[in-house]
């Protein structure tokens, strides 16, 4: 089910169909011309592909809200570039590619609970809870004194992830990491 948008609905985040292909809308800026039409130029993620690009977009293009069906997934493991992912209500599995995954990769645990989202039947995109808790497997000894940085040090997580986290974090030590910026939360347990 689509929907036609006007210039003036696109938002961050929103998911589209241009051009016969989903996109995620990750910046835009309205442009408003003295003379001329006014058009949005934005920062676009193709979903099959991962690729980022810049498109101007005018009334005149045909742009369409895409409504993403959301359910609940389990990440099992990694094989490879291949993710695989289980349907927690039908035990359906499903294979994705790194690239699918690249920006999150760096949050999935084995067996955690993520969101798959779905466009007309097919998985285009994996969104994991907004916290994660992840153990740090390597975080260099903090330096006393040492704020000129903010006091902070760079720590290597279980998942290859590397996060800045305050100077008293080391390893072994569990962490809360915001997955919307990557930034450290909080130490944990």
């Amino acid at each position: 089910m689509e929907m036609a948008l006007s210039l003036g609905d696109i938002t961050r985040g929103m998911t589209i169909l241009y051009k016969g292909e989903l996109y995620e809308v990750l910046e835009f800026e309205h442009v408003k011309r003295a003379r001329g039409s006014a058009f949005v130029r934005a920062k676009l993620k193709e979903l099959k592909t991962g690729r980022v690009f810049t498109e101007t977009l005018r009334e005149s293009d045909t742009i369409e809200h895409a409504f993403l069906e959301t359910r609940p997934l389990q990440y099992l493991y990694r094989s490879g570039e291949t993710f695989v992912f289980m349907d927690k209500e039908n035990y359906e599995q499903y294979e994705l590619s790194a690239a699918m995954v690249e920006e999150i990769k760096g949050y999935l645990r084995e067996g955690m609970d993520v969101n798959g989202l779905f466009y007309q039947g097919q998985i285009v995109k994996i969104k994991p809870p907004t916290f994660v808790i992840l153990t740090v497997v390597d975080a260099p000894p903090g330096v006393k004194g040492d704020t000129a940085t903010g006091g902070e040090k760079a720590a290597t997580l279980e998942t290859g992830l590397v996060v800045k986290v305050p100077l008293f974090v080391k390893a072994g030590d569990k962490i809360k990491v915001d997955t919307r910026t990557g930034a450290y939360v909080e130490r944990v347990g």
